[in-house]
């Protein structure tokens, strides 16, 4: 076999990879052969069919099945031989059969960056102290009457705050009605915000079988992309008004409100645990975020075009997934792909800039996945989803599959070496920077 490597960027290589004729008929006599003894051709035996029949009816299909083998089957050790540090799939660019019998393919390559490796240990990250206000607990308990306070309709008054509402809506843009912005006897929370304050502020006032319309201009942040940098017209009608009869908030409430509670005073110890157990899990998350930032401030590279198109695909078919859940697509969302590619290209660069990062902090740590972290990482997902851990490992059993999940378990293992190596400074909570914009650290598998 012959390879010969091209420079085609500093982070793209193309390999020209000749197959010698003797490897090549050997591996299109096999297939030839095997294809006699399976067809049948009217006028022939099976098995006896001559080879210029079978060239002449399936050659070419026999020739492309070959030429893929052909590349699988040297694609690797032809990297090797090259010794090109590779970081994803090859893109074959061109192949074919040579009038010398040999069988001449084009491999474009992204291969990895070389940069220098900035500081790591000791990086000095400010984090809120943990504390939970009385103010905080008594929102909670707020909500938790209100989740388990029974509903009674009402006819003397007009739709306030905290009442649940029963209305039928269809939006509009651009004069057109939208099919999905449109629902009869949709539930409105009021006071949650969940629809917008504005949209929910237009139902604030209204009796009981009134219409109402209102456009609103929701913002490019809004949380559903259906209407987020929109301006829609709605047309509302209020079905039902339903009032919530509060529980007193006693011992008998924090009963009822379970996990064995026998007092509100055990209640509220349970909640702030919980609380505190929250927040210590997102100033986690948080802690991971500043790490990335300090280490991606320290490095300034390029990062192969491939790999970010790869990010990029994996961020649109995240949100694919959740429209799914809704019952749209990215065109019924008013979602443009090419938009979604230009919006998320930053994100993604940084996100394989953070991993090849954390790569070679493993690799001069030698920090390495051991049996134990992926059978921890199985328990977690078990506990999270509430699924057998052994549903949970058959999921993973796909190889496709597993590698990216042990790569973001790689990744946590790095994030927490860089923890347990960094300075930490503890500020009272909402004292801490927040002039730097949080980064996306999903490399960091938080």
């Amino acid at each position: 076999m012959q390879v010969t490597v091209e420079d085609v960027s500093a982070l793209t290589k193309r390999l020209n990879i000749i197959v010698p004729e003797q490897g090549v008929r050997k591996q299109l006599d096999k297939a030839f052969n095997k294809l006699a003894s399976d067809v049948s051709i009217k006028g022939f035996r099976k098995g006896k069919v001559p080879r210029k029949v079978l060239e002449k009816s399936y050659g070419e299909q026999v020739h492309r099945e070959v030429g893929d083998k052909l590349v699988q089957e040297t694609y690797f050790d032809a990297l090797s031989e090259s010794k090109l540090d590779a970081v994803a799939h090859p893109e074959i660019v061109t192949h074919s059969y040579e009038d010398d019998g040999s069988f001449k393919y084009v491999a474009e390559i992204a291969v990895r960056p070389e940069f220098e490796l900035g500081t790591y240990k000791g990086l000095e990250i400010e984090l809120d102290e943990l504390a939970v206000s009385d103010e905080e607990l008594d929102s909670v308990l707020g909500n938790m009457r209100r989740a388990m306070a029974p509903l009674r309709s009402i006819e003397d008054r007009t739709v306030q705050k905290e009442d649940l509402v029963v209305i039928d809506f269809q939006g509009f843009h651009d004069g057109k009605p939208m099919p999905q912005v449109k629902a009869e006897n949709y539930s409105v929370d009021i006071g949650t915000g969940r629809f917008g304050e504005e949209f929910e502020n237009t139902i604030i006032g209204l009796n009981k079988d009134e219409e109402t319309e209102r456009e609103i201009d929701f913002p490019e942040n809004f949380a559903n992309p259906v209407l987020a940098d929109k301006k829609i017209l709605f047309k509302i009608k209020v079905k039902d008004i339903k009032e919530r009869v509060l529980p007193e908030l006693d011992d008998e409430f924090a009963k009822d409100a379970g996990n064995d509670y026998s007092s509100l005073n055990d209640l509220k110890e349970g909640l702030r645990k919980k609380l505190l157990d929250e927040k210590e899990e997102a100033r986690a998350g948080d802690m991971a975020d500043k790490l990335m930032l300090k280490l991606l401030a320290q490095h300034d590279f390029e990062v192969p075009d491939r790999l970010v198109a790869f990010e990029i695909n994996a961020l649109i078919k995240e949100m694919e997934d959740r429209l799914t859940n809704q019952g749209l697509t990215l065109e019924t969302a008013g979602l443009n792909r090419d938009d979604l590619i230009e919006q998320h290209k930053e994100m993604a660069a940084r996100r394989v800039k953070g991993d090849f990062i954390l790569k070679r902090i493993a690799e001069e740590e030698e920090i390495k996945l051991i049996d134990e972290d992926v059978e921890k990482g199985f328990a977690r997902i078990s506990r999270h989803y509430q699924m057998p851990i052994t549903e949970v490992k058959k999921y993973f059993s796909n190889r496709d599959d597993l590698l990216p999940f042990m790569n973001e378990l790689l990744s946590e293992k790095i994030i927490h070496f860089l923890r347990d190596n960094a300075v930490i400074t503890k500020v009272p909570a909402g004292q801490t920077d927040t002039t730097e914009t949080k980064v996306e650290a999903e490399a960091s598998g938080e």
